[in-house]
């Protein structure tokens, strides 16, 4: 019996000098607009809400006016719910092993109610906010998220109310046009 093994050429990789492009003069070229915000006044549990169903990891959050005050990030959320536990007083034994227990038809107990977090998002945000203005260079946006080491800048106005943001998505999107 003949075994015959075919030898396989190694795969090539292909490099072409293709230079991305930045399609973005400013900014305001660069931002998205729809800016999903937090009032600085919400409550934590309408703050998690926002992020977890938009999936976003932070957003900005704001005054009465619609300046940037802050910004509330899903590491700010476990930080504080790693440190802050709170439950209601457990439901007295009596009722537990009379209605309850007849209610539900078997025995009950072991458990606790928490009580809901009505910590505002301004005792847990970060009260920096890095900005920048919609007529900003967009080689100045791109150095300064380098340089910052964050992901997003947001965009102000001359009145400084938030009207977009700069995310490195933004970016990337605007290589590939």
């Amino acid at each position: 019996m003949t075994v015959t093994t075919l030898a396989r050429e190694p795969q090539r990789t292909v490099v072409r000098d293709h230079k991305l492009v930045l399609r973005a003069q400013t900014a305001a070229d660069l931002m998205t607009l729809q800016v999903v915000s937090i009032e600085h006044n919400a409550p934590l549990h309408q703050a998690v809400a926002t992020l977890v169903d938009r999936k976003f990891s932070a957003a900005p959050v704001i005054d009465e006016a619609g300046r940037p005050v802050g910004v509330l990030s899903m590491t700010d959320i476990v930080i504080h719910d790693r440190n802050a536990f709170a439950y209601a007083r457990p439901v007295p034994e009596y009722y537990l092993k009379s209605d309850l227990q007849e209610a539900i038809g078997e025995p009950v107990g072991g458990f606790e109610v928490e009580v809901a977090n009505r910590t505002p998002v301004r005792d847990l945000m970060t009260p920096v906010v890095f900005s920048v203005r919609p007529e900003t260079p967009a080689r100045q946006v791109i150095e300064q998220m380098l340089n910052l080491r964050v992901h997003r800048l947001f965009v102000i106005d001359g009145d400084g109310v938030l009207i977009g943001v700069v995310s490195m998505t933004d970016v990337l999107r605007r290589l590939l046009d």
